[in-house]
């Protein structure tokens, strides 16, 4: 992990093209086998970004929007929206160069830490093949509910035992 504190930060319209790099940063791979020109897969994930940024607003209006900060410099993004029983774990996104170090975890279970402490569960959706459902996994979070291409997973003090 990034020797450099890791500290959050509301996310600001100015954000929003660091935003939409992270979010194209996740669908590389994807992009990399669509048979598109450079112009339309970027065409695309400006449309899917867009679509997304005006669900997650729309559907979330009071959620936490916050950046991920390390050494001053803009590494990631986290989006919680929090009720009186669940914390809600909408999107947690950090750049390829900062991944694999802990960062996620490390936010992850501050989450935890605070549903515990207020007795609420985590909640969140992660698509089947993603590699941070291991990492969900492995820190307790159990499937709830299978949609398709996406699970409901829920992680709770209660649940863990």
């Amino acid at each position: 992990m990034p020797r450099e504190e890791i500290v959050l930060r509301t996310e600001t319209p100015d954000d929003l093209e660091f935003a939409y790099r992270l979010y194209a940063s996740a669908r590389a791979s994807e992009m990399a086998r669509a048979p598109w020109t450079l112009e339309q897969k970027e065409a695309f994930l400006r449309s899917q970004f867009h679509l997304q940024y005006t669900h997650y607003h729309k559907l979330y209006p009071t959620a936490a929007y916050q950046i991920v900060v390390a050494g001053g410099c803009d590494i990631g993004r986290v989006y919680v929206d929090r009720t009186r029983n669940e914390i809600r774990l909408m999107e947690i996104t950090i750049l390829p160069e900062y991944r694999r170090q802990g960062i996620g975890e490390k936010l992850v279970r501050a989450l935890m830490d605070e549903a515990a402490s207020s007795d609420r569960k985590v909640a969140l959706h992660v698509e089947m093949d993603n590699p941070a459902r291991h990492l969900y996994e492995r820190l307790g979070f159990r499937p709830v509910q299978d949609k398709g291409v996406y699970i409901l997973m829920e992680w709770s003090v209660t649940a863990a035992g």
